[in-house]
């Protein structure tokens, strides 16, 4: 019986259910508890507490003793990467499903094998001749001694339970058949099934050897052992099971298939390329041995390339398609960049090979959806999203994609030109930096043209620019240019531990060690013979200090060195590697190196205390109401406000933004503690709800910085599900002792800064108490007069008072709860101000008509021309139009001119019959003489035209000049 992926992975699952494991859904290839990894890539990733003895009580594996499932899996980063390989072979692909089974201090070796037999053989019918098992074949010492006996007791099961001979069972080394979590933590020995697809079953030679013919499909970990710090290993007091399957591999061999990509896991996306591109079907070509993709010419290489397009794009778009719809979005940095890098890889091969050079992959995510979403239902929910963030990629890719390809053409071509076989660095890294294409991008085609990439030239290059970034706008007082750091580091490494203890140290205990000016250049003194002298923008190295150097998100601290006849103004405070660097002016006396000095942080460190501390709660409090998909993207803390972004894929909504808020408050007004620790990075890393900034590289030691819990219990317990309701992150900044000092805290901003990634700022302290005291001020004011407008009538100046209120709110940091609830009373008021005007406009045009009647009987005549010149009352200049409309209807030849007057402007409009026009009398040539009496301007039509004008006073003026006007022209 045939059957297809859906079923391989139902039959699987059920099986173990019927063994009585818990079917367990896979986490999300995004793995938001572990900033160690960029993606989820093995089934176990989720049960690692358990693995660690690190569950914490109460958390839904307690008590869990057998488990299975299918787990979405990402390898395409970091020390798992199959990237690369995607495409040009068989088996290779970035997201890839992981059947596995465990057992937690359960069942061992013999249920393992035992049960993998009796599924790939007598459920799934595999031909048993066809497997291989390898087991763990020890470690040997230098002197022949086992510093690891080999697992003899798997091997003599494969053979008793399976019936397999000797030659099937192999014996494998350390990297093949001994698995480590890390250099420390459970380990065992593992056993795995290979089979054999060589056509006479002769490839027992070749396990382990890296030949797809036979190949992996399922490794057994028997974890038995825990590693030491120092080596050693000791045996578990319980003994667990890890296993894992690849679906697609084991899909490939029950369904009688040479390549994963023959199957109905791709075959429906490589339906819909097609559908799509409208190419040529998918035939399966591979790069044969010894003739690779670069040296394939002609139409067998279109072919061939074809294919690998269709390998690539479909392996491509099912890893976006999990990947965002699990939470993440394509970035310029740590797993978004890597999904980026897909994307864009992706394209290129649909744009050079399937010839398509509009926007496509979106359109294939249905597809995706459609054939996956019954075992992943999250991909159904998630749709829209995944098809528009691919869409937006690929459009802003597309952009640059066309000139890229050219550029790269063009750098062959210099290549070749030169005899090299190398594209050169510096167009590497163009096109990287002006296209947008990744250096591997660039490596894949020019590895399919047969070259290489000078890689070395193009890092320089990368490394220059990046100097160059984190130089660009860093001059300091008086000039003085980012300074450089290997001439520094003789000076260090500067004690700067005192800075959490207080802001001050007095001069006996605080020495300088070296001086630099920006004279001519940086100059750097470590002598006592020549100090700096008042007026010279300089820099102080000390060998301890109490000021905070810019890092982490928080500026550097200002303040004063000196006391009596001596003062230095701290300008900056800046870090290079271990030095600490205090940038400024010597305002009096002098320094030289080796004198004793006092500090004195200045009073900004207090509010960037309270700032920094009221960030960490802004990060919890997110991560509480947005939940833990969020992740920080990059902060600011200054004296002034804290601001920080934050991945997420849409605006906040109001009642998310209370929450968060509420959120945030309520801890400052618990009082609670802050504790700050340097503890063991591994220590820190169990702590329960450690908030790690992702992609982060931390040093063995890392500062704990805990609100509400104590580091010291933590150590204790770090498992322990009580942490995870309070703030714990690593963090080299300054915080308040306790949050009630924080104060206030209230948020001003939230905004989109980038795709996928929004910003908040807020304030703290008794400027969030203000802000709010003014905020409500400004809610009290829209709403009473909105309560007045309704009760008793709109008074005749609201839309004056309507503008000065939103304008006051607009130029005000008001908190962002009492600017909606302000703007919601404003919008009422606004529409009562529209049909306040609408009342006025029907009202002024009765009253315009009434008077243009009133005046036509007194109206000059002038060889049968009507001259009316008159002053009408304020109205809009469309009423206006309409009294010379009915002037001109009632007169037949006419000439008029009207003006009209509020308190600060004039309205000025005249009108000629055509029969005037017809004699030269232009209404346009009439108001550009008249409107500048009024300071104004304008023109118009020659039958009709309008000015406006700033001087109401001058209104009779220019009516007298106007009348003169016509009257000069008439007669």
């Amino acid at each position: 019986m045939s059957r297809s992926a859906a079923q391989i992975r139902r039959e699987f699952v059920d099986f173990f259910r019927e063994k009585l494991h818990t079917h367990i859904p896979s986490s999300p290839v995004v793995p938001y508890d572990d900033p160690t990894l960029l993606f989820t890539n093995a089934g176990m990733n989720q049960f690692k507490p358990i693995f660690l003895g690190q569950l914490p009580a109460g958390h839904a594996f307690s008590g869990l003793k057998r488990a299975a499932n299918s787990q979405k899996c990402i390898r395409a980063g970091g020390k798992h990467n199959d990237l690369d390989d995607v495409g040009h072979d068989t088996y290779h692909h970035t997201f890839f499903e992981m059947l596995g089974n465990w057992s937690f201090g359960d069942y061992f070796k013999r249920e393992s094998i035992e049960w993998a037999w009796e599924l790939l053989t007598k459920r799934w019918g595999i031909d048993a001749s066809r497997l291989h098992a390898t087991y763990f074949g020890g470690l040997k010492r230098a002197d022949g001694t086992w510093e690891l006996e080999p697992d003899h007791e798997a091997r003599e099961l494969w053979k008793q339970i399976t019936g397999m001979p000797d030659s099937h069972v192999h014996p494998g080394n350390m990297k093949d058949n001994f698995w480590e979590m890390g250099d420390t933590g459970p380990c065992g020995p593992c056993s795995e099934i290979h089979i054999d697809l060589t056509p006479d079953k002769s490839g027992g030679n070749l396990v382990n050897a890296g030949d797809a013919r036979v190949m992996e499909i399922w490794n057994l970990v028997f974890i038995q052992f825990n590693r030491r710090p120092d080596g050693k290993l000791d045996p578990l007091p319980a003994r667990h099971v890890d296993t894992g399957m690849g679906f697609e591999r084991v899909t490939a061999v029950i369904q009688g298939k040479r390549s994963n990509y023959d199957t109905d896991v791709f075959t429906p996306i490589f339906e819909a390329i097609q559908q799509v591109s409208g190419a040529a079907g998918y035939g399966g070509r591979l790069a044969t041995a010894g003739r690779k993709e670069g040296a394939t010419q002609g139409s067998e290489r279109e072919a061939l390339m074809r294919d690998v397009a269709y390998r690539v794009i479909a392996d491509h778009i099912r890893t976006l398609t999990f990947a965002l719809t699990d939470g993440a979005t394509p970035d310029k940095e740590g797993r978004g960049y890597v999904l980026r890098r897909i994307l864009r890889r992706a394209v290129r091969y649909g744009w050079q090979y399937l010839n398509l050079h509009e926007p496509f992959l979106f359109k294939l995510v249905p597809t995706v959806v459609s054939h996956f979403g019954e075992a992943f239902p999250e991909l159904k929910a998630a749709q829209p999203r995944v098809v528009e963030l691919i869409r937006e990629e690929e459009q802003a890719f597309g952009r640059t994609l066309d000139r890229g390809i050219a550029l790269f053409n063009e750098a062959v071509d210099n290549a070749a030109h030169a005899g090299h076989r190398e594209i050169s660095g510096a167009d590497a890294f163009k096109l990287h930096d002006t296209y947008g294409f990744p250096i591997d991008l660039t490596q894949i085609m020019a590895s399919e043209r047969g070259l290489q990439v000078d890689v070395g030239e193009y890092e320089r290059l990368m490394e220059e620019a990046r100097d160059k970034a984190r130089a660009g706008g860093k001059k300091g007082a008086g000039g003085l240019a980012a300074l450089p750091g290997d001439l520094l580091a003789p000076f260090g490494p500067t004690d700067d531990s005192p800075k959490f203890a207080g802001e001050t140290l007095t001069g006996a205990k605080v020495r300088a060690i070296a001086l630099l000016d920006a004279s001519g250049g940086v100059v750097i003194r470590s002598d006592k013979s020549t100090p700096i002298t008042p007026g010279t923008a300089a820099a102080l190295v000390l060998d301890k200090t109490c000021f905070y150097a810019e890092q982490g998100g928080q500026v550097g601290d200002h303040g004063v060195i000196g006391d009596g006849s001596l003062r230095f103004d701290v300008e900056e405070t800046r870090r290079y590697g271990d030095v600490v660097v205090h940038v400024g002016t010597l305002v009096m006396g002098e320094i030289r190196v080796g004198d004793s000095l006092a500090l004195k942080v200045d009073s900004r460190r207090v509010q960037t205390k309270s700032n920094h501390t009221g960030t960490h709660l802004l990060n919890w409090a997110l991560r509480e109401v947005l939940g833990e998909g969020v992740q920080q993207k990059g902060s600011l803390v200054d004296p002034d406000k804290l601001r920080f972004d934050f991945s997420h894929n849409k605006p906040l909504s109001d009642e998310e933004l209370e929450k968060i808020e509420v959120a945030t408050i309520k801890q400052i007004i618990a009082s609670q503690a802050v504790y700050t620790k340097e503890v063991a990075l591994a220590d820190g890393m169990k702590f329960n709800g450690i908030r790690a900034v992702f992609g982060e590289k931390y040093p063995d030691r890392v500062r704990v910085v805990s609100v509400g819990a104590p580091i010291d219990d933590m150590l204790k317990n770090p498992a322990d599900a009580r942490w995870r309701q309070n703030s714990i992150e690593f963090c080299g900044g300054t915080h308040v002792a306790n949050t009630s000092d924080i104060g206030g805290f209230a948020i001003t901003v939230e905004e989109g800064v980038a795709k996928g990634v929004r910003r908040i700022v807020a304030i703290t302290g008794d400027s969030a108490q203000m802000m709010r005291e003014i905020g409500k001020s400004f809610v009290q004011q829209a709403e009473e007069l909105l309560t007045k407008s309704r009760d008793a009538g709109p008074p005749s100046d609201l839309a004056e008072s309507v503008s000065t209120l939103l304008g006051g709110l607009q130029s005000a940091d008001v908190p962002l709860r009492e600017h909606s609830q302000t703007m919601v009373a404003i919008t009422a008021l606004q529409e009562i101000v529209k049909q306040q005007r609408k009342v006025a406009a029907a009202g002024s045009a009765e009253v315009v008509k009434a008077e243009v009647e009133r005046l036509l009987p007194t109206a000059e005549k002038v060889g049968g021309v009507t001259v009316l010149v008159a002053e009408l009352p304020d109205a809009p200049i469309d009423q206006l139009k309409h009294g010379a409309d009915i002037a001109k209807q009632k007169s037949g030849s006419a000439a008029l001119f009207f003006g009209s007057r509020s308190a600060d402007k004039v309205t000025l409009l005249a009108a000629m019959s055509d029969d005037l026009v017809k004699r030269g009398v232009k209404a346009g040539d009439l108001v550009k003489a008249i409107a500048p009496l009024v300071g104004g301007g304008g023109g118009g039509a020659p039958t009709m035209a309008q000015a406006g004008g700033k001087d109401p006073a001058k209104l009779p003026e220019a009516l007298a000049a106007a009348r003169e006007w016509l009257l000069g022209k008439l007669r």
